[in-house]
């Protein structure tokens, strides 16, 4: 299966050259040039199975001829060792807990694929890679723990200083060894963009980069599954029942993950993308004219604060029209079927907490602040869109409450209960350098530790 630059511009490359890379030549991002397609009867046979099982049975599509079917059900086994709860809230709403990994993220679900893809890859290869990555919060974490101590791959971590969790922080900063993380005084879109000019910088061709973030098609494919794992969970399959997904929303690597599984056939009615106060996709969906938020709005769902998603690029591709890394809208996409498959709403952060505290009292369900803008987006949905219909609708927790004590207690006054995944965190010794957002310093760091 051969992959595309969303700029156009680039050649064509194979699952394993876009791993590697991360970005294409010409600074777009790669999508599949055809979706495998999973049929109804498909999805009968994936009733039962486990998580691993159906992870193995979706991603062997992309990676035949890149990883040997032994091969991967061997890595989806080794990734995916921990639960996938599917909560019932109420008549036929439900709750995906992805905060169950290692690192209590949803990320932790494609960097520990992404991860094992990796060093297979490398090892094969006998050469060492610098994965080189920002994070608005639970990337960085996911990424480093999911990369720590694996063998000839480096992993450098940009993350804002100011609007990220002290323990989404120490999650980061206490790893040492191949892991380095580094804090900018600056914005997440600041340490994207610092990213994005090192991968095109020719001042850095001796340094071999790739990225375990969103804009690598290697963190959108894995994110896939969870979505036919919740469907062949919870809908009735036999009789195609459609499913409405609500995703809190920021660089839309997770709304991504959903979008690929419908091109695939996944019977999605509808997808919510809520996002937080940075509104700039919820308008351009109602508008069709796109005005990214420079700089970025600082909100409680600090990982959601992003003012340009690069994700974007792949969105509007999918729907027929042209994105560029800038956020330059060339050709625009076909914005009545993308309206018909997504609603987009903004949720601040009044909102938001009026949610932690509504769910709470209404249902005993406890939310950090990014499931809490999903589960208000999805309950706008209901109200606006829905009459009489009962639809099966599915909202996604992406964080482990315990990752915002103090936001949940002083919502809720419960403190949530400290996975095992968060505890003696605040132990742990932190090593980080902090820098201003001035590329060229970033470049000399870049070259004094890895270059040859």
């Amino acid at each position: 299966m051969d992959y595309y630059s969303t700029n156009r511009r680039a050649p064509d490359v194979s699952l394993a050259q876009a791993l590697l890379q991360g970005q294409a030549a010409d600074k777009g991002l790669f999508l599949p040039r055809q979706y495998p397609r999973i049929t109804r009867e498909d999805l009968l046979d994936l009733v039962g199975k486990s998580y691993p099982e159906i992870a193995f049975e979706i991603l062997r599509h992309y990676t035949t001829g890149i990883f040997g079917d032994d091969v991967l059900l061997a890595l989806c086994g080794d990734a995916y060792d921990y639960e996938v709860p599917l909560e019932h809230v109420s008549c036929r709403l439900h709750v995906m807990r992805l905060d169950q990994g290692p690192t209590a993220s949803f990320k932790d679900f494609a960097a520990r694929m992404m991860a094992r893809w990796m060093s297979v890859l490398m090892e094969a290869e006998h050469g060492e890679l610098v994965i080189l990555t920002a994070t608005s919060g639970d990337t960085g974490s996911a990424v480093a723990h999911a990369y720590h101590g694996v063998d000839r791959v480096h992993v450098v971590v940009l993350f804002p200083l100011k609007e990220v969790s002290d323990r989404q922080r120490k999650q980061m900063t206490t790893l040492g060894g191949n892991v380095w993380t580094i804090g900018i005084e600056g914005k997440f879109d600041d340490g994207q963009a610092m990213v994005k000019r090192a991968f095109a910088d020719p001042d850095l061709s001796s340094i071999r980069f790739t990225s375990a973030n969103s804009i690598n098609i290697g963190r959108l494919l894995p994110q896939a599954v969870y979505y036919f794992y919740a469907y062949v969970r919870l809908a009735d399959v036999a009789a195609d029942e459609q499913v409405v997904f609500s995703v809190p929303s920021g660089n839309f690597g997770d709304m991504m993950g959903g979008v690929i599984a419908m091109h695939m056939g996944l019977p999605v009615k509808r997808f919510i993308i809520a996002t937080n106060a940075n509104d700039e996709v919820p308008n351009f969906i109602r508008t069709g004219a796109y005005r990214p938020i420079v700089p970025s709005r600082v909100c409680i769902s600090n990982a959601m604060n992003v003012g340009h998603p690069s994700n974007l690029a792949r969105l509007i591709n999918m729907y027929g029209g042209q994105m560029d890394e800038k956020g330059a809208l060339n050709e625009q996409p076909d914005m009545d079927r993308l309206r018909r498959d997504i609603y987009s709403v903004s949720i601040n952060d009044e909102q938001t907490r009026a949610t932690i505290r509504e769910a709470y009292e209404q249902y005993g369900l406890i939310l950090e602040p990014h499931g809490a803008v999903g589960w208000a987006g999805l309950q706008r949905y209901l109200a606006d869109e829905v009459e009489d219909a009962d639809p099966l609708c599915i909202s996604l927790e992406t964080a482990h409450p315990a990752k915002f004590p103090e936001e949940i207690e002083a919502n809720i006054g419960v403190v949530p209960e400290t996975p095992p995944s968060l505890e003696g965190l605040e132990q742990r010794i932190e090593d980080y350098p902090v820098i201003s957002t001035d590329y060229h310093a970033f470049r000399e760091m870049l070259l004094e530790r890895f270059g040859r």
